[in-house]
């Protein structure tokens, strides 16, 4: 009898612990899935803020969002079955670090050269179907189905999309409020790019002209910590 009692309890304990993992499990993935669908309205007001900057990059398959001075982009798949390199990546000028010497033989992989720019990014996944004949379509099929993808930067009141490897590009939660925030002003946008592949490479971090060389809090919480990132902000406001 005691040894039933003792398996029955055992089971009991068992059961309560499963369950506490799935309700961690789902909490997470809700909280992952309210940030994706938020980021959709503001992502919408970037590109709208952005106009003519924003077009369809026939060479990527993917809509492109240039910076004002068309020194970087944002590119996002209009279908991952067609990417031709990455399903979203940046597209950042060469020259500058080049002229900080990076060696672009010595990059990793997921960097490649095209036409003087800098890609960095990675690959999503086949299967997102018929190709998005809209930005903002396009971008909400990529919160749809990769949501873990998406991300929230709570110092800077920002939304972010990982592109692989501490790559990021970011952008305001609500560009009316962004100059209220202390860390945000002036960055309604960010192309965020990971140093220790380029520095790996030849790059004198100090020396790349137009880019912020500087620690950024990534994480949220207690979890947060202080990493060094590139950083290229514009206002388009």
């Amino acid at each position: 009898m005691k040894k039933n009692v003792k398996l029955i309890s055992a089971i009991g304990v068992a059961v309560v612990i499963v369950a506490l993992i799935l309700t961690g499990i789902l909490k997470t993935a809700g909280t992952i899935d309210v940030v994706g669908k938020g980021s959709v309205d503001s992502f919408e007001a970037v590109l709208s803020a952005s106009d003519s900057g924003v077009v369809f990059d026939e060479e990527n398959k993917g809509w492109k969002l240039e910076a004002p001075d068309g020194s970087a982009g944002f590119i996002w798949s209009g279908n991952f079955s067609e990417s031709p390199l990455f399903d979203v990546m940046l597209s950042v000028d060469a020259a500058p670090f080049v002229e900080a010497g990076l060696d672009i033989e010595k990059l990793p992989e997921y960097y490649t050269v095209q036409d003087g720019m800098l890609l960095v990014g990675t690959q999503l996944g086949e299967d997102q179907g018929k190709e998005e004949a809209t930005p903002k379509a396009a971008y909400e099929e990529i919160v749809r189905k990769y949501p873990h993808q998406i991300g929230y930067h709570t110092p800077m009141d920002h939304y972010n999309i990982s592109l692989g490897n501490g790559n990021l590009f970011e952008w305001a939660k609500n560009m009316e409020m962004n100059g209220s925030v202390k860390e945000a002003q002036d960055k309604d946008i960010v192309f965020v790019l990971h140093p220790e592949p380029l520095i790996a490479a030849g790059v004198d971090p100090e020396k790349v002209e137009g880019w912020a060389y500087t620690t950024v809090s990534m994480g949220m919480g207690a979890s947060a910590e202080e990493m060094y990132k590139f950083l290229k902000p514009f206002d388009l406001q």
